[in-house]
């Protein structure tokens, strides 16, 4: 198992994608597969650890990225023939390393950062087998082995079945993220607003959050798992407003897992994760959002929850198995 050394897996705040390793690679241990994890040295896994990088370069001031990148994936693929299968959560640059050696590598597309990234998906297209976290995310010029969903492990969620009276914004403050966006929104529908998340945007923060703080907009941070289940627990609702088609959205199934509905923009990934009038709501602009908030009160929080429940960590690594045979077998994508 491949994980990026921007966090420590699991992250400690932060870190969508360490934390789907982590989900992962504990769920493949449980089932009693043999997992190596390559991670940074500080990582907590019940699989095999295996590292060179002594910790995350986005928590260790002066740290060359690149330089640990480099050294990361020449340990890992250094390594390949000792196994049956390596899966990377490493974006395209480990695609140059797998074209190197014989083991089959599986990878999890988390995302794409941008178009131009897409020449390397494209030149390993066939090679490598590409797994994506949604159907929206799929890109038509990519054969895909499989989509898999993010599980989550539900013992980290509290169902709370009455709702709180505030609003929550859970991710980035980034201007994809939509924090603005759920400023004016609680504003307008008159609840007060809780952010949580890393600043990623110091501008954007400076310009379009920090002056609306105080009673009625509090930020608090980055949070880790304790302070996360509360905070999204204690929600009446979360707003997800991206301006971005997200590839997956840990946060609303998250959130879902308290019994806490979502309104969301209606783009990207969003329409697989909610279901109308169940759990959640999708919103077309602003307006529709406003509107939707007033609707929160109307949701029953056990079908909220119960809606998550097909997001779990057991089917996620139920579907990665079924790919890993596949690709063991010789089967090609679909």
């Amino acid at each position: 198992m491949l994980a990026p050394i921007a966090w420590r897996v699991p992250p400690r705040h932060y870190g969508p994608w360490e934390r789907v390793v982590s989900l992962l690679t504990e769920g493949l241990v449980a089932a009693g597969v043999e997992v190596t994890l390559f991670a940074t040295a500080d990582s907590r896994t019940g699989a095999r650890l295996s590292a060179v990088v002594p910790s995350a370069y986005e928590e260790t001031p002066g740290m060359d990225a690149k330089v640990w990148e480099g050294l990361h994936l020449a340990h890992a693929f250094g390594r390949a023939a000792e196994f049956d299968l390596i899966h990377n959560h490493y974006d395209f640059l480990p695609l140059t390393y797998a074209s190197l050696v014989d083991t089959p590598t599986v990878t999890t597309i988390h995302g794409f950062s941008s178009e131009r990234i897409l020449p390397a998906y494209r030149a390993f297209d066939g090679r490598a087998r590409y797994v994506s976290v949604s159907d929206a995310d799929r890109h038509p010029d990519l054969t895909y082995l499989a989509t898999v969903h993010h599980g989550l492990d539900f013992a980290e969620f509290t169902f709370r079945p009455r709702a709180g009276g505030y609003l929550l914004f859970f991710g980035r403050i980034h201007p994809d993220k939509g924090a603005a966006d759920a400023i004016r929104t609680a504003r307008a529908a008159g609840r007060p607003l809780v952010l949580a998340g890393i600043v990623q945007d110091r501008a954007y923060f400076e310009r379009e959050v920090e002056p609306h703080l105080g009673n009625e907009v509090r930020y608090v941070g980055p949070v880790g798992p304790p302070e996360r289940d509360a905070l999204l627990g204690g929600a009446l609702g979360l707003l997800h407003l991206v301006h971005f088609d997200e590839p997956f959205g840990l946060s609303v199934v998250e959130a879902m897992a308290c019994g806490t509905p979502v309104v969301a923009y209606s783009r990207g990934s969003m329409p697989e994760l909610i279901e109308g009038g169940v759990s959640g709501f999708l919103a077309a602009d602003e307006a529709q959002a406003v509107a939707a908030v007033g609707r929160l009160g109307t949701l029953d929080r056990a079908a909220v929850r119960a809606h998550a429940e097909r997001f779990s960590v057991t089917r996620m690594v139920e579907a990665y198995l079924h790919a890993y045979r596949a690709v063991l077998a010789g089967a090609g994508g679909r």
